[in-house]
């Protein structure tokens, strides 16, 4: 059985998943040709190695190329299962925001249709999700863990304001999950990593045993006294003989 185990000893983000898969085998260009699927507009893709205390890691970056306006839930699920992307990437993107949208809607006092998504529902938080949903796939669709999850600590500035860390939809979304802060005065998990690492893990563990056949650093886009990037180890868990 294929696996996945997501080190997430700085956190987490929609672009350090990206980039930590990219940077233990997935093919840049296959996820270009997949994300044009999307038919989104005024963005742009990058990948670039990058060094972060001594350790190379792949930086994943979406370039705003014009101006995106806010978009509501119903908007963003309408516009993935519209596109040309394989219908086990809609559901997986979809389910991501649906967690999302729910955590917003509950810490906000709403519906979920109500939610208008401002960080989370930019054209960069699209392709990070749908994205990570493009990487399992070409993963071979494995199971996936993650180590328990630094969230960092102090404030962070949002749409609706000077927020603690974690923001409170990144707290609802890891309800259930094992997290910890090291005491960096940052956002080290945002809501779209938080996310993701939901979907797919839906609670930490340590790592399991498994034959790991490669490895990747997904760079955030901060620096600190430690590398901030998301490690991933690919591998696959061998039936007990």
């Amino acid at each position: 059985m294929k696996a996945l185990y997501f080190d997430c000893f700085a956190g987490a983000s929609g672009d350090m998943v990206l980039g930590s898969m990219l940077d233990s085998g997935l093919e840049l260009g296959l996820l270009e040709s997949e994300l044009k699927k999307l038919e989104l507009s005024g963005c742009s893709l990058s990948a670039q190695k990058v060094i972060k205390k001594g350790i190379t890691g792949t930086a994943f970056r979406v370039g705003v190329t014009a101006h995106q306006h806010a978009r509501n839930y119903n908007d963003i699920i309408k516009l993935i299962n519209s596109s040309g992307l394989d219908p086990g990437v809609k559901e997986n993107a979809c389910a991501v925001f649906s967690l999302i949208g729910h955590a917003e809607a509950a810490v906000h006092g709403t519906d979920i249709n109500s939610v208008h998504f401002h960080e989370v529902g930019a054209v960069d938080s699209i392709i990070d999700i749908c994205g990570a949903a493009i990487a399992m796939k070409e993963a071979g669709s494995p199971a996936v863990y993650c180590s328990a999850i630094n969230t960092g600590s102090g404030t962070v500035k949002t749409a609706h304001g000077i927020l603690p860390v974690p923001a409170p939809a990144t707290a609802r979304l890891l309800e259930g999950m094992t997290i910890y802060s090291s005491g960096t005065q940052a956002e080290l998990t945002t809501p779209t990593g938080a996310a993701i690492l939901k979907h797919y893990c839906a609670k930490c563990s340590s790592m399991p045993r498994m034959e790991v056949e490669a490895s990747g650093y997904g760079a955030g886009s901060m620096d600190f006294e430690f590398p901030n990037m998301l490690r991933v180890f690919r591998g696959e868990i061998k039936a007990a003989r």
